[in-house]
């Protein structure tokens, strides 16, 4: 298993904090999913691993439900009952399966958690078609709650960030290992906040507004959750480079074999020592990942990846101590960002 930061410990209470936020937001999305067309609906219900192909029920996992957890937080951290975050849950949930279903289609992906992805159980049209169904649902369940304008404005903004680092991840993938047209660290961290973080944010700041909090607490939620999913997306890096695949569920240095442009390559390419144009000539080539993964950790592409994500888990421990919010919420959210962290999800 790859060292971790020290600081990223994993609290017992937060598989609970997860286990009870979905407990409190599953009736209002399976409610708001079999508002669908059926057949959509079904491609919705599989996605969420609730059935299989055809409908019949399944026991499939279908994800930790991290950011409708987020959203319950932010409500409660408000100051408010976590049943007033589930509008926020449930948009939140639904816009990220719905970058889910679409994501897995560009990146060609043939399977999740185990099970052949919505595209290639339906087909890319129909995919495609439950994805965008997913995200007007999303609108609609949201704009309906109190509050509901403001919070589509906020989720919007969100919706564009996460657009605008899928475009960056993809155009990543044809830019050179090394030259001035290579892909920086810093434009790895812009692109990292906007894809995995935007969202994060998003749903802990939807809970909050819905909660009744004043803009500066939604805001600095928000920042935490996009600090959040740049070290989240930074340790993802890690593991998918020396992780334990028992653990991780990823072959042995799998984005390698991939070429992925992750942080631990950007920063040894970055670093200028000697190895970098050796690894940079591996890379392009396609050679021994393990020769790869050996250079990259000799370059510091490893520690310096792992001293990220303390950065910018240092940066949500500061966006949190900015504004007043509930303890025992806070401290559940505290629990549960360094969980996500440390884990696989």
């Amino acid at each position: 298993m790859t060292a971790l930061p020290s600081t990223l410990r994993a609290p017992a209470a937060a598989p609970q904090v997860l286990d009870r936020c979905r407990e409190l937001v599953r009736p209002a999305l399976v409610e708001a999913v079999e508002r669908m067309h059926p057949w959509v609906g079904e491609m919705a219900a599989y996605s969420f691993g609730w059935c299989e192909v055809g409908g019949a029920p399944a026991v499939a996992s279908g994800g930790k439900g991290v950011r409708q957890a987020l959203a319950v937080l932010g409500a409660e951290a408000a100051g408010a009952p976590g049943r007033v975050g589930v509008p926020a849950a449930v948009a939140v949930e639904l816009v990220h399966t719905f970058s889910l279903l679409h994501d897995d289609i560009m990146d060609g992906d043939a399977a999740r958690r185990r099970r052949p992805t919505v595209w290639k159980a339906y087909g890319t049209g129909p995919a495609v078609l439950a994805g965008d169904a997913l995200f007007a649902l999303a609108v609609e369940t949201l704009s309906a709650a109190p509050g509901g304008p403001q919070a589509v404005r906020v989720l919007s903004v969100a919706l564009g960030d996460l657009v605008r680092g899928q475009a960056d991840d993809l155009l990543f993938a044809a830019r050179p290992w090394t030259g001035p047209q290579r892909v920086r660290p810093e434009e790895y961290r812009a692109m990292a906040e906007h894809k995995t973080g935007a969202l994060l944010g998003c749903g802990a700041a939807l809970g909050a507004l819905l909660g009744g909090a004043a803009p500066s607490v939604a805001d600095a939620l928000d920042r935490a959750g996009r600090h959040l999913g740049i070290a989240f997306q930074v340790v993802d890096d890690v593991l998918g480079i020396w992780g334990d695949p028992a653990v991780t569920g990823k072959p042995v240095h799998g984005d390698l074999r991939e070429r992925k442009k992750t942080f631990p390559v950007l920063a040894a390419l970055d670093s200028g020592a000697p190895g970098s144009r050796r690894l940079a000539a591996l890379l392009d080539a396609g050679g021994d990942p393990e020769e790869a993964a050996a250079l990259i950790e000799t370059l510091g592409g490893r520690s310096a990846a792992l001293a990220e994500a303390r950065d910018h888990l240092a940066a949500v421990e500061a966006a949190l101590a900015d504004v007043a919010l509930a303890a025992g919420p806070v401290e559940e959210l505290r629990a549960l960002l360094e969980y996500l962290v440390r884990r696989d999800l």
